[in-house]
């Protein structure tokens, strides 16, 4: 299997050993089921709890009184949108107003939304966690510094995607042959295990 060319001229050898690595670790997350997909409650938050989001009880009730706001944004994208799509192809203007339904949130951040909404939308949202903001800001620091909560996770989401498209055909071959062992990941999420395997987090 060819390697992921990540960004800095880094080669990640052995892509899809290091996915089930994580995945061994990890399992119990990817296994679990969000609720349906235009539906946002409390029990897709506890969902990215269990991801490691780490959303207190105040947070849960503050983002869950966005409720409304958050469906609506979900009824706008078509539940098998995708970032390995052609750019003209994806929904970023509703996406960015998904984002903007957690805009001044006390406590939420990108990484605590983007734990959130990545099982509603996983071939669409990546989870942009410290690591993965980090990895995606280390050669451009403007990246997602600008304009209002949800340009600015949009933007990061955009950058993401030019690893995506880098790597299309590597992560589509790890794709098939993890589903060959029962597990069904994205793209988006085998790219966000290989950025992890970076930072020594598996």
């Amino acid at each position: 299997m060819s390697t992921v060319i990540l960004r800095g001229g880094v080669e990640v050898e052995k892509p899809l050993e290091v996915a089930l690595e994580f995945l061994a670790a990890y399992s119990g997350y990817e296994g679990s089921d969000s609720s349906a997909p235009a539906s946002f409650d409390e029990s897709d938050l506890r969902l990215a709890n269990r991801g490691g989001a780490r959303i207190s009880a105040a947070e849960i009730a503050a983002i869950l009184e966005r409720r409304g706001q958050i469906e609506r944004g979900l009824r706008k994208i078509h539940p098998d949108a995708s970032l390995a799509d052609a750019t003209s192809s994806i929904p970023w203007i509703p996406l960015r107003r998904l984002f903007d339904a957690f805009a001044d949130i006390r406590g939420i951040g990108f990484s605590k939304m983007t734990k959130a909404l990545h099982r509603k939308r996983p071939a669409l949202i990546p989870m942009l966690d410290s690591v993965v903001q980090a990895y995606l800001t280390g050669d451009s620091p403007g990246t997602g510094s600008a304009g209002t909560f949800g340009e600015r996770a949009t933007a990061l989401v955009r950058s993401y995607k030019e690893d995506m498209d880098r790597n299309r055909s590597v992560l589509r071959e790890v794709q098939r042959k993890l589903a060959s062992r029962d597990y069904q990941l994205t793209e988006v999420r085998i790219l966000d295990l290989l950025i992890w395997s970076l930072s020594g987090a598996t």
